[in-house]
């Protein structure tokens, strides 16, 4: 990653545990479309389908359940960072990034061990 990248991940990453840094004008996000576009944009190839993560040229982080503000997402989206695709706004809009934030925190997340019965054998 170059130092650029860098730091606006170890920024985004700071600030996004306080959402209150982060504007109120973000648009309502569309769980449906968002999954949709979630697909089209072929985002689940690195990040797995139900947003569970994965492994291409490195590991891919889990997005299911993201606590990253939509505004922490949108500058992910826009900077790609590593082996990333960077999406400018003609490719997936402000509103096509809400959509696939509100699809992420939608998504049910990891189960703990304990309640995955072929663990617990």
């Amino acid at each position: 990653m170059n130092g650029f990248r860098r730091r606006l991940a170890v920024a985004l990453l700071t600030l996004g545990a306080s959402n209150a840094v982060w504007s109120q004008n973000v648009p309502a996000g569309d769980a449906v479309n968002g999954k949709r576009v979630y697909l089209v944009a072929g985002c689940y190839t690195c990040h797995g389908r139900a947003g569970q993560g994965g492994a291409m040229n490195y590991p891919a982080p889990a997005l299911a359940q993201t606590q990253l503000p939509v505004e922490a997402l949108k500058a992910f989206v826009r900077a790609g960072p590593n082996d990333m695709p960077a999406y400018v706004e003609s490719q997936l809009s402000d509103k096509d990034v809400a959509d696939i934030h509100a699809f992420l925190r939608s998504l049910p997340g990891r189960l703990p061990a304990k309640n995955i019965p072929l663990l617990n054998q």
